[in-house]
């Protein structure tokens, strides 16, 4: 008897949660791209580049992306250089090539896989995307899990376990799986997502804008800003370095990194030590780049070479259409703007 009341106050909880929750999405949800279609590549592509990215970043990435690959005929048939030319500048670009290698999986069998489990089996595709990609496209019950959703999960819940463990997360996942809307899944996981985004921010919660504030355990009790838990943390890097710019007759060196190192494919700049016969000319200007927890500052050189090292070469092609790396691409921007600091 006990366990049947338990059952019936989660279902009860689940549709009053649910409701409100997908009620406040549809009347305030951002007017966002990728949003409104379900189009499973689309969607594939949009919860790809949103990985580790925020949404205003994407927009542009998204729709000049979508612009030269339409679908996934023309992704898979494209040159792997092309693809990370127009991702350049998202980061973590181990997601291009496998969204890549996904549309050409997809092309080979002749369809886009429609369950989850299939979903799952694209390269570089994980449990969550697959549920985002799943539940949105095809109306599948499954629940994602990202880190908004698990932010607002510990606060919900008021439970301060560590997010950074997997127990953890496998158990939020539970919650999250329970909560489901199966009629509305699709709706309800981008809610939830939106409201993490939006509304329970990490720092800042607007609870009195919460849709949701009378299901919060965690505001109830006055935690909501201690949670979530997430006890390991990098200790940041701070790190200086110099590249060079090495003009010639409208020609820039650069060199190719190989299929061994980190961003493969991508042109960069030379470092100063990369260049035996490097004689300096002047600073053009400094920058800042971060990478997870590594915190760059950029001086930006210009000089000349006697001679050019192996591996380097001329580049006269428009630098827009070879991929390159991020640091290159801010300091060559320094060419037409001389001495100018970014920070």
């Amino acid at each position: 008897m006990a366990g049947r009341r338990k059952k019936a106050k989660v279902l009860v909880f689940r549709a009053r949660f649910a409701a409100t929750l997908v009620d406040w999405y549809r009347r305030e949800q951002r007017d966002l791209p990728w949003r409104g279609t379900d189009d499973p590549y689309r969607i594939l592509v949009s919860e790809v580049m949103l990985q580790q990215t925020r949404a205003q970043t994407v927009i542009p990435y998204y729709e000049r992306f979508l612009e030269r690959f339409p679908d996934v005929k023309a992704l898979a048939e494209a040159r792997e250089a092309e693809v990370l030319t127009y991702w350049s500048g998202l980061g973590y670009y181990t997601r291009a090539r496998n969204l890549q290698r996904a549309a050409r999986v997809m092309v080979a069998a002749g369809r886009f896989p429609s369950d989850y489990d299939g979903i799952c089996e694209l390269p570089g595709v994980g449990p969550y995307t697959a549920a985002a990609v799943a539940s949105i496209a095809f109306n599948a019950p499954h629940a994602v899990v990202d880190g908004n959703v698990l932010r607002v999960i510990a606060r919900l819940s008021n439970d301060g376990a560590d997010i950074g463990s997997a127990k953890t997360r496998a158990r939020f996942q539970r919650i999250a799986d329970a909560w489901l809307d199966p009629r509305e899944p699709g709706q309800f996981n981008q809610a939830l997502m939106e409201l993490g985004a939006s509304i329970c921010l990490p720092r800042t919660p607007r609870c009195l804008l919460c849709p949701v504030a009378a299901f919060c355990e965690g505001r109830k009790a006055g935690r909501q800003h201690e949670l979530p838990v997430k006890r390991s943390k990098a200790v940041p890097l701070y790190i200086q370095i110099q590249v060079a710019i090495i003009e010639r007759d409208g020609a820039v060196l650069l060199r190719r990194r190989d299929g061994t190192s980190l961003m493969a494919g991508f042109w960069e700049l030379p470092a100063p030590d990369d260049l035996p016969s490097w004689r300096p000319r002047e600073t053009l200007g400094s920058f800042r780049h971060t990478i997870t927890h590594h915190h760059y500052t950029v001086t930006v050189l210009s000089g000349t070479v006697a001679r050019v090292p192996a591996g380097f070469r001329w580049r006269r092609d428009r630098l827009d259409r070879i991929p390159l790396t991020t640091v290159a691409r801010k300091a060559l921007r320094l060419i037409t703007q001389p001495k100018l600091t970014n920070v």
